[in-house]
């Protein structure tokens, strides 16, 4: 069977914002690669230094997000820039970044879909070769509390649902949210989506260094009558983000995905042992040593 060409964008791109976490001023440079290529990090900061594939080999335990490190070169925040380029179907791709931490922007892909659309996407000489769900799996925490199934489709394509549910006196209420992946789907529907906080956390995350930056104007922060200072988008606002760090980090397969993703509760932790889980028991082949893009 042959499946769709892979997808590249047709000319460099640019964004420039700060850090979420860290703060420091950061730029992303997005430029076309080779079929075959994959999506990678280069620190265009450090001579010298050597793309970073955008795999699970490389993905390091990180606080609230999703890093990878290659030789003692890291990048940070991924998650919400492989989502925009996963759910745009963009399989090759070299991403610069001029500091450890990919910028924060909105909190959500959009800022990053709208340059890529804006450089354009095109496809290539060689067809994907997916990963496919071929029988039921599931992954869950130790506590039991988060979940996440993986089964078969019917159809060429990757599904996904989110269940949120902090539990009773959350100031989050519990949502839903689902999408069959496709590109007008994804920018309508799940990129606008944007980084959320518990009022209660934010103490505590600023005493550790965190958002020095930040105000309520620049993310979702719950209080106990809602949201401060902001609008949400969508109702379940919460659950479309969380779907969209899925989106992000399944994208650290190497490949794409044919099947269905059921989560409920999880977060990078579970979603990093998923593609774990998916990568033993279905690849076929991924990126999985640096080289360096054309």
């Amino acid at each position: 069977m042959r499946y769709r060409p892979q997808r590249t964008i047709a000319s460099p791109a640019q964004v420039t914002g700060r850090a979420l976490f860290s703060s420091v001023p950061s730029t992303l440079q997005f430029l076309p690669a080779d079929p075959g290529t994959g999506l990678q990090f280069l620190r265009t900061d450090l001579p010298g230094a050597q793309p970073i594939p955008a795999t699970i080999d490389y993905v390091i335990p990180s606080d609230r997000r999703t890093a990878i490190e290659h030789d003692g070169v890291r990048v940070e925040l991924l998650e919400h820039v492989l989502a925009a380029l996963s759910g745009l179907a963009i399989d090759n791709c070299l991403i610069g970044v001029s500091a450890q931490e990919c910028p924060g922007m909105d909190g959500s892909s959009l800022p990053f879909v709208e340059v890529l659309l804006e450089a354009g996407l095109v496809d290539q000489s060689e067809p994907i070769n997916p990963i496919i769900v071929t029988h039921p799996l599931r992954v869950t925490s130790q506590d039991g509390r988060q979940s996440i199934d993986i089964s078969p489709s019917s159809e060429e394509s990757i599904s996904y649902s989110y269940a949120l549910d902090y539990g009773p006196g959350s100031p989050v209420a519990a949502q839903y949210s689902a999408i069959t992946l496709a590109p007008e789907m994804f920018v309508r529907e799940i990129a606008p989506s944007r980084t959320f906080v518990l009022e209660s956390e934010v103490a505590a995350l600023r005493a550790a260094g965190y958002g020095q930056h930040i105000t309520t104007a620049d993310l979702l922060v719950f209080g106990d009558a809602g949201v401060i200072g902001n609008t949400l988008r969508f109702m379940n606002e919460c659950a479309r983000h969380k779907l969209l760090d899925s989106i992000g980090d399944l994208a650290l397969l190497g490949a794409p995905l044919m099947g269905s993703v059921d989560a409920c509760r999880s977060g990078h932790k579970l979603n990093a042992e998923a593609v774990r889980v998916l990568r033993k028991t279905f690849a076929r082949r991924v990126v999985s040593a640096p080289r360096r893009a054309a």
